[in-house]
Parts: C-alpha cells; sequence; structure tokens
C-alpha cells in the first residue's frame, strides 16, 4: 500500500507544478507576440504537458521503489526540475519576460538531462520515460529563444 501511496504523491507533486504554472495563462500578451511558423496552435500544450507530467511521476516513484540510497541525488534533482519548471510559467507569461525564460529555461533543460542521466542509472525506463519531456523542452527552449528574437 505504501507503494501506492507514493505514486500518488508523486503524481501529486507533479500536478502541483502543473497548477502553478497554470496560474499564468498565455493569455492576450502572448497572442499579440510575433510567433515563427513553426509555433504549434495553444490546444497542442495542455495534451502534451499532461502525458508529460504523468510520466514524469512514474519516473521518480519507478526511482523512488528502487529502496536504495542511491535515490536520493536523482529525486533531489527530479525536485530541482519541477520547481525550474514550474518557475517557467511565471517569468514567461506571468512577468511577460522571454529573455529571463530562456535562461530559466536552458537551466531546466540541463537540470532535466541531470535527472534523465541518473534516473537511467537507478532504473533505465524511469530515465526513458524522461526522453519526451527532454525532448520536448529542447523544443520549447528553441521555441523560448525565438519568441524572445522577434519580439525583442
Amino acid at each position: 500500500m505504501s507503494s501506492l501511496i507514493a505514486l500518488t504523491v508523486f503524481f501529486l507533486l507533479s500536478f502541483a507544478a502543473a497548477l502553478f504554472g497554470a496560474q499564468f495563462p498565455p493569455g492576450d500578451w502572448y497572442a499579440q507576440l510575433e510567433k515563427p511558423s513553426w509555433n504549434p496552435p495553444n490546444w497542442v500544450f495542455a495534451p502534451v504537458w499532461t502525458i508529460l507530467y504523468a510520466a514524469m511521476a512514474v519516473a521518480a516513484w519507478l526511482v523512488w521503489r528502487e529502496g536504495t540510497s542511491e535515490r536520493r541525488a536523482p529525486l533531489a534533482f527530479w525536485t530541482l526540475q519541477l520547481v525550474l519548471n514550474a518557475l517557467w510559467s511565471w517569468i514567461f507569461f506571468g512577468l511577460h519576460r522571454p529573455g529571463w525564460a530562456a535562461i530559466e529555461i536552458g537551466l531546466l533543460w540541463i537540470a532535466i538531462l541531470a535527472t534523465t542521466i541518473l534516473f537511467f542509472r537507478v532504473r533505465r525506463v524511469a530515465g526513458a520515460l524522461l526522453l519526451p519531456y527532454l525532448a520536448w523542452v529542447s523544443f520549447a527552449a528553441v521555441l523560448n529563444v525565438a519568441l524572445w528574437w522577434l519580439n525583442r
């Protein structure tokens, strides 16, 4: 039963980050920005992020289940990337600072990469679950920089 509770906690933590970010929707400011031709339509983001947050939760739970002291650093990095993930929405959409958000998403990308590597060392499938997240944030980082560049 404690494993099910832990899985629930990881889902709650992941979606708490999502809920925090959701407090800063794109709104009129974002709608008025000049965007690159390859900018995805707004409806794409919610389903993609829902899947990614679920995968993050399951990955963390799989690492936690290993029950070894080797899980401390990976889960600490998982927590760090989750905080950075939540902060990006506040910086980009809340503060309207795409330049700052570009720097922050770079830090987020490094944290996700480190988390992914550490997860692979503990449990391969946990690391693999983070690969789509790393890919999406890579794309989001390029998009962030493009939006900043087009709207400086």
